[in-house]
């Protein structure tokens, strides 16, 4: 396996869990804005899925494309990632019927019938991720011995290209 794939392959099961992200676009004003969104699909070679209403002001900023960032957290875990690429829209109404489930429908009316129901497709370039492996447990020890000993307290940090 290649450092490429492996460094795919860590992002995708680090995110694989995560069900709310942090969508961040610029605004019409190029302002940098931020939502929680639930993620839909992690198709990892980059791609992040959420749905949206098309009149909403997300949708209507990213128009045709945008910069886009994902962000994700699970802190039980100690992982974050940060995804950066390009946001679209994308009308598809056969694929929105597959991501559509009670949860989307909570937010969302019409069902994937509703015109105004898109999708938003991050295709991201780059990911960087931090992670400190291990159990609780372990982080804490490992924290009290950066304390005692002095040394730097280490995790996983990488920038990946997708």
């Amino acid at each position: 396996m290649s450092e490429h794939d492996d460094g795919t392959t860590k992002v995708a099961d680090l995110i694989k869990d995560i069900r709310i992200a942090m969508l961040t676009h610029a605004d019409s004003n190029g302002v940098l804005v931020s939502h929680p969104m639930a993620t839909q699909e992690v198709e990892f070679d980059g791609d992040v899925l959420f749905v949206a209403e098309r009149d909403s002001h997300k949708a209507r900023d990213i128009a045709t494309q945008s910069p886009a960032r994902v962000n994700v957290a699970y802190s039980s875990k100690s992982s974050w990632v940060s995804l950066s690429g390009t946001a679209t829209i994308v009308d598809d109404n056969a694929k929105l019927a597959e991501l559509w489930d009670t949860f989307t429908g909570a937010w969302l009316e019409g069902g994937p019938e509703n015109p105004n129901n898109i999708i938003i497709k991050v295709s991201a370039d780059s990911a960087e991720y931090w992670d400190s492996p291990g159990a609780k447990v372990t982080q804490i020890a490992n924290f009290v011995k950066a304390k005692v000993t002095g040394e730097r307290l280490e995790g996983d940090n990488e920038v990946v290209d997708l």
